[in-house]
């Protein structure tokens, strides 16, 4: 065993029995570097990471590689997920010298932690014009050994110059172009009109796109901008990135048609997933979506949901072939041969479910899409028709495959990821009139607020009873997040409350006083040379985006200025990216349309649990209003707003539009009518 024995990450676990004297990120593995003035080499990964799994099988779990790696450097292993603030920093360095990224990460350092060579997955030995690991290593040494100085003074370089580019000023405040028809004509050159999404292979779903691309709708009176959100969202729930039997979305497809996926599970993905079919079918009406957004938290209850009330982080992409056969594969759970749907549907069953999910008998993926036959004489279920009642056909299937060995669960509870589901659930309670929704959202914070909040600080992680790392910008600005759409589901003020004391603890311990905006991470890790600001919205949105929508509602809620002027200092210290790449920020400009947009406001005066309170309700909660906020007249409202008053004794409805509101409403069907118009 190795130094990661006693750690709590899934991720380092899995290498706790490598033959790499693995570290965790800390003062030990620096101050050994140090003392024998060896070079640091970095692995940075995740446990659900199939090419992470690859590269530890091929060189971590290698002897000769192993030793290598022993006698000339300091090995330290990150988890990327419990670690975002070494993982962002590294990433830029990787992505600057070598043009992309991606995990599993390699970055060998100074023993000040200064990065001089990276890169992402290396093979064990040279192939394929690519530099094996091992030759790596022993080039690395002797260069080490020969250029000390020359290498150091290198990486000082770099530390520099990323610092340079984390701390460059902000664009004088206005732009020349709108950057939100910026972004849609970048998206709409580059949406693939056949199968959606954006760009060739691979295709990654990016939810913030969908986020944008509705809001962007509504802004600039653009149907275009809907069409091409919502021809994406059907094709991939159409294709194998939809697990048609469990539900749920698996990370990416690796071809244009959305056929073969990576079959990873991330709950980020699930979360942002949700919200986006949830307004899909806020704005169509189509009950596909709604049912696309019931079949995603069915999963996400089922599968990801802990026993206290949190949801876990993520379902692996590999898993045994069988329970008599420990080999890995990926996708093993999920695929399935002609034989198999025959074996286990009646023959009249089988026959048109095969049809309807394209099972053939020699597989269903194509060279292209499977260029190493990891699939042949498999099939990934992909809908080739429309209609037809499988549902009984799909339920015995999944109890069926219920029966194999299930993919590796991380199964860590991260409070960012957490809260993104929170939002999900909430928006989806509300949205699809679902009580149990809503009490799953207030069980995950109710276990957030008991296991991952001590003495008016929040952690990152939690696991088997242990938790870890303080938060980071993104945990405080999601689970704000999360907190308000709650709030706004339930009118609970006890939400409100906590979320209005989180804002004020990210802003003490994340706001930039010179340049404004948030930095990833606190001060204070010696390691860590730069201190990050997120802008990206990736797979998972910035904290920068989330918590400009946050301050924006914050400053509607409560009629702040002092929120209004922060909010406005995160989009203008992010106004590079909103000048020069705009499609980038598809969340932040959600935020930037607002700003632009006046300050909407829906009352309800009148008790929570009344029935025509409710019934005033239901219009509002089924409507796609992205630019208004949901408030309850009760006390802890500014004082405007506690004057509202019911209308002869009943429950009622205002709207306001920069704090002036029209007259009150009291029949369902006006309100319903107001908001068509």
């Amino acid at each position: 065993m190795n130094h990661l024995i006693n750690e709590s990450s899934p991720y380092l676990l899995q290498h706790q029995s490598n033959p790499v004297d693995w570290f965790p990120w800390g003062d030990a593995a620096f101050a050994k570097a140090k003392m024998e003035n060896k070079p640091v080499f970095l692995s940075i990964g995740y446990s659900t990471c199939h090419w992470c799994h690859v590269m530890a099988r091929e060189s971590f779990e290698n002897e000769a590689l192993a030793e290598i790696l022993n006698r000339e450097f300091v090995c330290i292993k990150v988890d990327r997920e419990e670690r975002p603030d070494v993982d962002r920093v590294y990433m830029a360095f990787v992505q600057a010298t070598t043009g992309s990224g991606g995990w599993p990460m390699s970055v060998w350092l100074t023993p000040e932690g200064e990065p001089f060579f990276g890169g992402t997955y290396f093979p064990p030995e040279n192939r394929h014009g690519r530099a094996g690991f091992g030759s790596v290593l022993v080039k690395l040494a002797e260069v080490w050994k020969r250029n000390e100085s020359r290498i150091r003074s290198h990486g000082q370089e770099v530390i520099a110059a990323l610092q340079a580019n984390a701390q460059a000023a902000p664009p004088p405040p206005g732009h020349t172009v709108d950057p939100a028809q910026s972004a849609f004509l970048a998206l709409e050159k580059s949406f693939d009109p056949e199968w959606g999404g954006f760009g060739g292979a691979p295709k990654f779903p990016r939810p913030g796109v969908f986020h944008f691309l509705f809001r962007y709708a509504r802004y600039a009176r653009q149907p275009r901008a809907k069409e091409i959100a919502l021809h994406t969202l059907r094709k991939m729930a159409a294709g194998g990135m939809n697990d048609h039997l469990g539900g749920g979305f698996h990370r990416y497809s690796v071809d244009e048609f959305w056929h073969v996926p990576h079959f990873e599970k991330m709950l980020y993905d699930q979360a942002q997933l949700t919200v986006a079919y949830l307004e899909a079918y806020q704005m169509t009406r189509d009950l596909a979506f709604a049912q696309i957004t019931r079949d995603i938290l069915t999963y996400v209850t089922r599968d990801l949901t802990a026993p206290e009330g949190g949801f876990y982080s993520a379902e692996d992409a590999d898993s045994c072939l069988s329970h008599a056969d420990p080999t890995h594969a990926e996708g093993a759970f999920y695929v399935w041969t002609l034989e198999e749907i025959r074996e286990h549907l009646d023959p009249e069953s089988a026959e048109a479910f095969a049809r309807h999910y394209g099972i053939e008998p020699a597989g269903n993926a194509s060279e292209s899409s499977d260029p190493h036959g990891e699939f042949r004489g498999k099939n990934i279920l992909i809908e080739r028709e429309t209609g037809g009642d499988f549902s009984a056909a799909r339920e015995r299937l999944r109890e069926v495959r219920e029966q194999r060995p299930r993919p590796h669960l991380d199964d860590k509870i991260l409070t960012a990821w957490n809260g993104l589901m929170i939002s999900a659930f909430a928006k989806a309670g509300a949205g699809l009139g679902e009580p149990g929704y809503l009490t799953t959202a207030v069980r995950a914070v109710e276990f957030i607020r008991e296991k991952l909040w001590a003495d008016g600080e929040l952690y990152r992680s939690w696991r088997n009873g242990v938790r870890s790392q303080l938060g980071f910008a993104e945990d405080y600005a999601c689970l704000i997040a999360g907190l308000r759409d709650l709030y706004e589901a339930t009118f609970d003020p006890t939400h409100l409350q906590w979320a209005r004391e989180l804002q004020q603890r990210q802003n003490e311990w994340f706001w930039d006083d010179a340049l404004g905006a948030y930095f990833s991470n606190r001060a204070g890790d010696a390691h860590l040379k730069i201190r990050m600001k997120e802008d990206y919205d990736g797979a998972e949105p910035s904290a920068n985006s989330v918590s400009a929508e946050n301050l924006l509602w914050f400053a509607r809620v409560f009629e702040s200025e002092a929120d209004e002027r922060r909010a406005v200092s995160v989009l203008n210290a992010l106004g590079g990216a909103l000048q020069r790449i705009p499609h980038s920020v598809p969340r932040l400009l959600g935020a930037w349309m607002q700003h632009a947009q006046p300050a909407r406001q829906i009352v309800i005066v009148g008790e929570r649990e009344a029935f025509e309170t409710h019934a005033l309700l239901r219009p509002i909660r089924e409507a796609f209003l992205p630019d208004a906020v949901l408030l309850h007249g009760s006390p802890e409202m500014p004082e405007r707003i506690r004057e509202l008053t019911r209308v002869a004794g009943k429950s009622a409805v205002y709207v306001c539009e920069n704090f002036t509101c029209r007259r009150p409403m009291i029949d369902p069907i006006e309100v319903a009518q107001m908001l068509a118009e």
